[in-house]
């Protein structure tokens, strides 16, 4: 049952109320308490002064010892209050006590100060001496001042004894009022939040059975969103971002595994045909044989390159391609790339021009870094006619040094510039597929170079193409300098 986030909120909250509630509870039972006791005090107190200021007059008047005291008593009657008047050695002289026949008792002399008013509490069956200011919960409240009348020289002892019994039923009525109302509160509280929690939870309910329902095959589905504005609307919208990142990742990755069977499919085709073709005569010529071989040869280092080039992609996708950060010279790297490139140039009859620059040292993956030069390279010379040159250059600009590759191809087509860099997309599918040197001619050169940039936190862009030919540019942080 406490697996529930709805149960757990409910005893939170009812938890914290009643610790409130009976925190509240318990303050006001004692202000009240003290503020009753207090009240009694103070009237008991004004009874005692009254008695004090009547018996003086009644003495300044000319009456005696136990006459004055006697209509002291008289004069003041109070039907809830017991008055009685003793000498100093605590004799009674005068009394006038409650209507249960109840009196005012003298405690022990030596407890009562010369000045001060003592007040104490009596327990209802004492006949002791009282406690010295004991608050018990029954029993009567007592108060008893020592009164010296001069120039007399009479010395009187006044008490005036109370019930508590009015203070106790406001208490007790109060009791029983916290011991209704709390449990009431708690329980109305406990209801109440019960169903605020199912009623804010609901959409975490809807949403939970919506993502049950979600799997690979309908990830274009969305959690509904209620509110969102409030947290479980911006939860619903951060997981309905999600969905939608998996589901281009999954669209991506069906799209790459139907790229790649396609492309796979022609190799494997031509060397099925090229060893059927061979084989279906039991004796062939040398020539033909060494024909056939090389063919097979050829799509095989085609099929070669293009399962490393889908190996790496992946390893990128997954982020498990560590780079191998090295220091070197990014000028020596441009014009070792530039060599290499120029035996594959030299046979179509291109011309790879490499301006020169300044020492470039540098801290990145060489090797990375030799690839995507060599398939930028390896792109413009495909993409070259004879007799055309490829400029190659590199330079420094702020805080990035910019490494530029153009040729005097035809161009990439407007409508296909903006997928160039995409996996398997080839702008000339015909021609492509036609290709059969070193090349991968599969369509992921680009896109492993720019994942390259990328790694090195650059970027790779096709900055002109028209039918002068095209330029790419390969930015990469300077900061990454030695």
């Amino acid at each position: 049952m406490l697996d529930s986030v709805r149960t757990r909120l409910t005893i939170w909250y009812v938890g914290v109320l009643a610790l409130v509630l009976i925190a509240f509870s318990l303050s006001v039972y004692t202000l009240l308490a003290r503020s009753l006791s207090d009240r009694l005090d103070s009237s008991l107190r004004a009874v005692v002064e009254a008695a004090t200021i009547s018996l003086k007059r009644e003495i300044e008047e000319g009456e005696d010892k136990q006459q004055a005291a006697v209509s002291t008593v008289t004069e003041l009657f109070f039907p809830r209050q017991a008055l009685a008047i003793f000498d100093a050695e605590g004799q009674l002289l005068a009394e006038n006590p409650l209507q249960d026949n109840t009196h005012a008792r003298l405690p022990a002399l030596n407890l009562i100060p010369d000045h001060d008013i003592y007040l104490s509490t009596t327990p209802e069956d004492a006949k002791d001496a009282p406690k010295d200011d004991a608050k018990d919960d029954d029993g009567y409240r007592v108060a008893i001042q020592r009164v010296s009348i001069a120039p007399a020289g009479l010395t009187y002892l006044i008490v005036v004894s109370q019930p508590m019994e009015a203070v106790l039923e406001e208490l007790e009525l109060l009791q029983r009022i916290f011991l209704i109302a709390v449990p009431t509160a708690l329980a109305l509280a406990g209801l109440g939040g019960w169903f605020l929690a199912r009623q804010s939870l609901a959409p975490v309910v809807t949403m939970s059975e919506q993502a049950h329902r979600i799997g690979a095959e309908n990830l274009d589905q969305r959690l509904p969103v209620v509110n969102p504005r409030d947290e479980l609307g911006h939860l619903a919208t951060t997981f309905n971002a999600l969905l939608a990142r998996l589901n281009a990742a999954f669209a991506r990755q069906q799209q790459f595994m139907t790229d790649a069977s396609h492309e796979l499919r022609t190799p494997l085709s031509v060397i099925h045909t090229a060893a059927g073709v061979t084989l279906e005569r039991e004796h062939r010529a040398e020539d033909e044989y060494r024909d056939a071989l090389k063919v097979i040869d050829e799509q095989t280092r085609r099929l070669t390159r293009i399962v490393e080039d889908m190996f790496t992609l992946t390893r990128a996708d997954a982020g498990s391609h560590p780079l191998r950060q090295t220091k070197f010279y990014l000028d020596e790297l441009l014009a070792e790339a530039a060599r290499a490139a120029a035996v594959l140039a030299a046979h179509k009859g291109v011309i790879i021009d490499v301006a020169s620059s300044s020492e470039t040292p540098y801290y990145g993956d060489e090797d990375l870094l030799r690839r995507m030069i060599l398939n930028l390279l390896d792109n413009a010379i495909k993409h070259t006619p004879p007799g055309g040159v490829i400029r190659v250059r590199l330079e420094r600009q702020e805080a990035k040094y910019l490494i530029t590759i153009a040729d005097t191809g035809t161009g990439i087509p407007a409508e296909a510039q903006p997928h160039i860099f995409e996996r398997f997309y080839r702008a000339d599918k015909a021609r492509a597929r036609a290709e059969t040197d070193n090349g991968s001619g599969a369509g992921l050169g680009l896109a492993i170079a720019r994942w390259i940039a990328e790694a090195h936190e650059g970027r790779l862009e096709l900055a002109h193409s028209d039918s002068t030919g095209s330029t790419f540019v390969a930015a990469l942080p300077a900061l990454n300098h030695l």
